[in-house]
């Protein structure tokens, strides 16, 4: 079992070269914190599997520092592209492209023709990057399946004995990961939404931008990460309370034997009168914070409950993002169906 070393920014020379000798090291991102291994380096890659305990044919964003390390894969950029690198990079972006020949192993690609690149409004991550030498594959910092980390403690939780270590930057801001453009198509498309929105992806291109949110299917190979398994889910059961909802999902309950979790803005819960058996974890004042704390609140009550009551919001803007990991953890299961069982 491996020692798990929690760096500091100022140890990033040595974390690097933890990295070009083959090693596991977590980074930190603006969104979730990320797995890093050598993209050039199969073996390195397929470990990374083996850490998460992630089904192999789900391809792995490579993590750049800059587009000219795009390149090295791609060859010439295509015009949408730049454009959309001038706009959003560094930045919660992610963009699908064509690769060349053989250009990166089937382990980073899941077999397929394309692969997905990011650069990320981290400078601590950045220069990692740079001082390494090489791009990284970057999936959530995470054991596949459970909540992302936003933390480099959340990090050590799940993969401590796993990895070599952690670059511990503090929290993130974004918390929830980037979002995914398709560009390799016909027509862009977004597959899996984050804080850019397919509305403003589609302002910068000036074309129509597809918000593809197709599932796929077993005998399919994703194009992007989160397409095909179960993600983000703790232990415990989560139901999703919409707005007008919290009086009878707080009596609810109050009606268990056990101590329930409750995920809500702070405007769901002014009015209300909790339960003694109930215990909160606020997600703040709108979506954007209730974004950053999600995944944070899951770990929270991960292995404390059996239920998480968690607030839901319209699916406008950052909310699709939020909806989308929300929807994930509780296997699409909403407090009304609950209600209705009852």
């Amino acid at each position: 079992m491996l020692i798990t070393k929690i760096y500091t920014p100022k140890e990033l020379s040595e974390a690097a070269n933890e990295l070009r000798l083959g090693e596991l090291v977590a980074f930190p991102t603006e969104t979730v914190y990320g797995l890093g291994a050598d993209a050039t380096n199969e073996q390195a890659v397929k470990r990374v599997y083996l850490a998460k305990g992630r089904p192999s044919d789900n391809p792995l964003i490579v993590t750049v520092c800059s587009r000219e390390m795009v390149e090295e894969y791609t060859g010439k950029l295509p015009a949408d592209a730049v454009k959309l690198m001038d706009e959003f990079w560094p930045g919660s972006l992610t963009i699908i492209l064509k690769i060349k020949p053989d250009a990166l192993s089937k382990a980073v690609t899941g077999g397929l023709t394309t692969a997905a690149f990011r650069m990320p409004a981290n400078q601590v991550t950045l220069e990692l990057i740079k001082e390494a030498g090489v791009p990284l594959v970057g999936p959530s910092a995470n054991s596949s399946g459970k909540p992302s980390p936003t933390t480099a403690q959340h990090v050590f939780h799940d993969l401590e004995g796993r990895i070599k270590g952690v670059v511990d930057d503090g929290p993130t801001t974004v918390g929830v990961e980037s979002t995914i453009v398709d560009l390799s198509a016909k027509k862009p498309a977004v597959l899996r939404p984050g804080a850019v929105t397919p509305e403003e992806i589609a302002a910068v291109l000036g074309k129509e931008v597809v918000s593809d949110k197709h599932h796929v299917g077993q005998t399919e190979i994703p194009k992007a990460p989160g397409m095909k398994y179960k993600h983000y889910a703790p232990d415990a059961q989560v139901l999703i309370v919409k707005a007008d909802q919290w009086t009878d999902a707080l009596a609810w309950a109050s009606q268990q034997k056990t101590k329930v979790g409750v995920m809500a803005l702070d405007e769901n819960l002014a009015k209300e009168t909790l339960p003694a058996n109930v215990e909160v974890f606020s997600l703040g004042k709108d979506v954007s914070s209730a974004s950053n704390h999600l995944f944070a609140g899951l770990r929270y009550f991960d292995d404390q409950v059996d239920y998480i009551l968690c607030a839901g919001v319209p699916e406008v803007g950052l909310g699709e993002a939020y909806m989308n990991r929300l929807q994930k953890a509780a296997g699409n299961v909403y407090f009304s169906s609950i209600k209705k069982d009852n």
